[in-house]
């Protein structure tokens, strides 16, 4: 994927075909018919039989058995029917960015039915025997920094476009569903803040920072003074103009290096979004930082996608939107704690938090598609909506959780007794609903 000065309209597009390859008819060769259905039906029972049609480029329809279906995918040459039988986690998304399947209907609609029976749980492959020794390449300091460069500094105003005004790039808290997207994200950060239980004076550490926007609310509202880390240079940039001009730059101090390199004292350390991109192997590497910066009476929270299960993130989200992700289960997250006696205090799954955010950078990210396409080419704009897309999916079916843990040294007894001192908001004004997500 490439950035480029100007690109096609939404209308040329999203409205119609013309930046999609035509269905080429004449490419089945030499396959019978019967073969073709075997070829597809394959792929159909490899993915787990979702209740979906594909199409053929020569108009042949085959099914799992179910008629009148409401989500369909056509193939458009034999080349992509191929690729998907080799490697359809892979090669969906390539070959959906660039162009050459095309899910006809709604595009969430055919993703949730896929995802409902994916068999997730599959044996071993070469991708997991291999995995410790390529996160290592992939997580080490100039690994992390390309993998960082790679999905956030691709601009700062193409996250403007879909992200919320403080431009919070994480999981926000919906206490009431019917919240924007605005005030859910005050009341996730709001929420990160009590669970740290901040007291004015105190000092806080921050493992990537994102653009800054939970550092200054910590400062600003709980009186605290914090160091914040990050390796994305344009997020720092931003970041740091944005502290100038609330005031808060004696307050706040914004560091571009590697969360590896932190030094100090300090009462809390926090990071929301970030152990997803340390590599599972560096889990020991991360406690042993936590270890060392934090006070006597420290405590910390760690905010994370995660699985339910040790599995791999998927191919083309790895490879093209998010490389070196690598989200980890309950268990492997634990590894950042025992070694160092942190006792877990408390663990909040906030999974269908996600899917209702996603929701609204979905909704926005369609709604400034003129945009995004005079920014990036025809396949960077398929391919985020697709990410989009498909991690919201991801989040309503259970395929990927979000967790937050908090911690602190083991013997500090100042905590808590009851957990009511999660639910007495600071934000009254956002509401109170007891409705489900």
């Amino acid at each position: 994927m490439r950035q480029v000065q100007a690109g096609p309209s939404r209308k040329s597009f999203v409205g119609s075909n013309d930046y999609l390859p035509p269905v080429n008819r004449g490419s089945q060769g030499y396959l019978p018919v019967a073969t073709l259905n075997a070829l597809v039906m394959r792929l159909l029972r490899a993915i787990g039989c979702p209740q979906v049609k594909i199409e053929l480029w020569n108009g042949q329809e085959i099914s799992s058995g179910e008629k009148n279906l409401s989500a369909s995918l056509l193939i458009r040459d034999i080349g992509a029917l191929m690729k998907l039988l080799i490697d359809p986690e892979l090669y969906f998304g390539e070959l959906y960015s660039a162009g050459r399947i095309e899910v006809r209907g709604k595009l969430l609609v055919f993703l949730e039915l896929v995802y409902r029976t994916w068999p997730y749980r599959q044996g071993l492959t070469v991708k997991k025997l291999l995995a410790p020794f390529y996160n290592a390449r992939r997580h080490s300091l100039p690994g992390s920094r390309r993998n960082i460069h790679h999905h956030y500094d691709i601009g700062n105003d193409f996250y403007k476009l879909w992200l919320d005004e403080s431009m919070v790039y994480t999981c926000a808290y919906f206490q009431n569903p019917g919240l924007s997207l605005e005030d859910a994200q005050l009341a996730k950060m709001d929420l990160v803040c009590r669970k740290l239980r901040l007291r004015p004076g105190e000092t806080v550490v921050e493992a990537g920072c994102g653009w800054g926007s939970l550092a200054l609310y910590m400062a600003k509202h709980f009186g605290v003074t914090v160091k914040a880390y990050n390796i994305s240079g344009e997020q720092v940039s931003l970041a740091r103009q944005r502290a100038r001009a609330e005031g808060l730059a004696g307050k706040v101090e914004f560091i571009e290096d590697d969360y590896r390199h932190m030094r100090g004292d300090f009462d809390a350390f926090v990071s929301v979004g970030m152990l997803e991109h340390v590599g599972i192997g560096h889990y020991h590497e991360l406690g042993t930082v936590i270890n060392r910066v934090l006070k006597d009476n420290g405590r910390g929270l760690i905010h994370s996608i995660g699985l339910n299960f040790p599995r791999p993130m998927d191919a083309w989200t790895e490879r093209h939107i998010f490389p070196g992700a690598s989200p980890p289960s309950l268990a492997q997250m634990m590894r950042i704690f025992e070694p160092f006696d942190f006792s877990v205090l408390d663990v909040e799954n906030l999974r269908l938090h996600y899917a209702r955010t996603l929701e609204h950078w979905l909704q926005r990210y369609e709604a400034n598609v003129d945009f995004v396409t005079e920014m990036f080419d025809p396949e960077f704009v398929r391919a985020w909506r697709l990410y989009l897309a498909g991690s919201l999916t991801a989040f309503k079916t259970g395929s990927m959780q979000l967790f937050q843990v908090g911690f602190a040294r083991s013997g500090l007894n100042m905590i808590p007794w009851t957990r009511q001192y999660l639910y007495d908001s600071r934000n009254k004004l956002l509401g109170k609903s007891d409705g489900k997500m």
